[in-house]
């Protein structure tokens, strides 16, 4: 027989759920500028513009509101740039989202993303979203704004601090794009049902977007993206 310490948990197995999504980012850097904001304002003025086109999942969703300090699964997409030579492939991705323990209103989420310029530079994509998820605070501008880096080479975290820095500036998601945004949301729940997959997608949607989820995202949900 089987050991009781080796029972099967069909709560784990039963409602395992994958969430994905596609985002796009558009914004405008600075190369040599090391102020996110100055980045933003003269890139806009000397049109260096910047955007990203990604998708994001992760295998299983309880894990990661559980522990959202962990990288999503799967992170694929492309950075276009016509001062670092047009589109060009992300290489590896990571998505991690971070919830202050002492204020869980706080949140933080960061992307990195390599790729490489069109003659084959070596480049690091890192950026940063704060969102403070109360009535007191700009919902939309928070969880639509990513402050971003370009650093020369490959980049790991632990390595930020004293990497060459290429520039900064800011990318944003616009209203519109931001309803196309929640239409890409998918969910699984291999041998769930339609309710695991509308859990699954409630509890990761309103992680990720917080109260923005609570306005918008029946939206998603009525129009069946299931």
């Amino acid at each position: 027989g089987i050991a009781l310490n080796q029972a099967p948990k069909p709560a784990e197995t039963a409602v395992r759920s994958s969430v994905a999504f596609t985002e796009e980012m558009k914004g405008y850097v600075t190369f040599g500028e090391t102020d996110f904001d100055t980045g933003y304002q003269q890139g806009r003025k000397d049109g260096n513009y910047l955007m990203f086109h990604l998708t994001i999942s992760t295998a299983d969703v309880d894990r990661f509101v559980k522990d959202p300090a962990h990288d999503t699964d799967d992170v694929t997409g492309w950075v276009r740039c016509d001062a670092l030579g047009g589109q060009l492939p992300v290489e590896k991705g990571h998505f991690n989202l971070f919830v202050d323990q002492q204020d869980p209103a706080f949140k933080k989420m960061l992307y990195r993303l390599f790729f490489r310029d069109s003659v084959g530079n070596a480049v690091t994509l890192t950026g940063f979203k704060r969102v403070k998820d109360d009535p007191g605070h700009d919902l939309w501008s928070d969880t639509t704004t990513l402050f971003v880096r370009l650093l020369k080479g490959h980049v790991q975290e632990a390595e930020e601090a004293s990497a060459p820095l290429l520039g900064t500036g800011i990318l944003m998601i616009q209203p519109l794009d931001f309803l196309r945004q929640l239409t890409t949301f998918r969910a699984e729940a291999p041998g769930g049902t339609v309710g695991d997959r509308i859990s699954a997608l409630a509890r990761f949607g309103r992680l990720f977007f917080g109260k923005l989820w609570d306005t918008y995202g029946r939206r998603i949900l009525s129009s069946g993206p299931l």
